[in-house]
């Protein structure tokens, strides 16, 4: 698959500068570049690579100016990071052929289907649709996934191999599943005995998922006690992200690998959580608020718009100050 600089330049609404005819088959970053690649720069750092990269288009902000001879076509636009999103999302959809499915075609392929599935979904080798089950139409649901009792699935959602949903859970619209999530499984409910021992609190609730929700792989949500954990629309988790039951991610936020929510906890919308992240049980965390790396939060955060760092969560000029007389004191100490 090869593209030329005036077919991508028309696709992103960009003004070439060199040659309109180069073709370029696959992206890279521009301190790799290579024959038949295309970079982009937006970061001014990196644009000593600019004059020394072999790649056949660059993608540059209309407002950059080069200080030297560039022997890559260019092309400019508006903002070259936002355009960058944009083209991968192009290259992606010209590389990957959605296979569709009819039902005759996926028994064919050994799959198990007791339940309902919409027109043009494919169901790949040796995964199972237990019964009561509804799938929505053009989802791809590749080999190896589990889908059970009752779980409601809408259109155009992207399963991967071993993504495992339990029963009653529902997935919206548009949602991806990396390889090995779980969607469902018991929350972490144990009542301590008199003797030491701990009796099992059954999980009688589900897992909700809005629509365009993007699960990582190995990623876990656990069903609610009762009731539902709830994925708002639009949100975005890594790999590894645990979600215990009855937690409720607000619209549009984000969550990085490795990072853990305890149960009950409510987390506002557009909210971004850096990797390694704990976020305690049955507490709020209010819009926009960002969490450094490792940050751990065990109260209420009501005020918006705040950066935390730390453990325990404070601000990050809080903690800054913190961190300096923590230095200072260790310098004393060892003087």
């Amino acid at each position: 698959m090869k593209i030329t600089a005036r077919e991508i330049a028309a696709h992103l609404n960009g003004d070439i500068i060199g040659d309109a005819d180069v073709q370029v088959s696959s992206p890279a970053r521009i301190e790799y570049g290579k024959k038949g690649n295309i970079c982009f720069l937006a970061n001014p750092k990196y644009e000593k690579y600019l004059y020394t990269t072999d790649a056949g288009i660059v993608l540059v902000n209309r407002s950059f100016s080069p200080r030297e001879k560039v022997s890559a076509t260019m092309i400019a636009v508006d903002d070259a990071y936002a355009a960058v999103a944009e083209l991968l999302e192009w290259f992606s959809s010209l590389k990957k052929s959605r296979r569709r499915g009819s039902w005759f075609s996926n028994l064919l392929r050994r799959s198990v289907i007791k339940g309902r599935i919409g027109r043009g979904t494919y169901v790949g080798q040796f995964s199972v649709i237990e019964r009561r089950a509804r799938i929505g139409r053009d989802c791809q649901i590749y080999p190896q996934v589990f889908i059970g009792e009752n779980v409601i699935i809408g259109d155009n959602v992207i399963i991967y191999p071993g993504a495992r949903i339990y029963h009653d859970c529902v997935i919206g619209n548009n949602c991806i599943l990396h390889a090995g999530c779980v969607i469902g499984a018991d929350g972490f409910g144990f009542a301590p005995l008199e003797d030491g021992t701990y009796q099992k609190i059954q999980q009688t609730g589900n897992v909700v998922l809005e629509d365009n929700v993007e699960v990582g792989a190995n990623a876990c949500i656990d069903r609610a006690t009762m009731g539902s954990t709830i994925v708002r629309r639009g949100v975005k988790l890594d790999d590894l992200v645990m979600i215990a039951h009855n937690v409720e991610v607000g619209a549009n936020t984000v969550m990085a690998g490795m990072s853990g929510v305890a149960g009950s906890a409510q987390i506002g919308e557009h909210c971004v959580i850096g990797g390694q992240c704990g976020i305690g049980g049955h507490i709020k965390i209010a819009d926009h608020t960002t969490f450094a790396a490792k940050t751990g939060l065990m109260t209420d955060w009501k005020t918006p718009g705040q950066s935390l760092m730390g453990y325990p969560a404070m601000t990050y000029m809080q903690y800054m100050r913190a961190y300096s007389a923590f230095k200072k004191s260790g310098d004393a100490t060892h003087n």
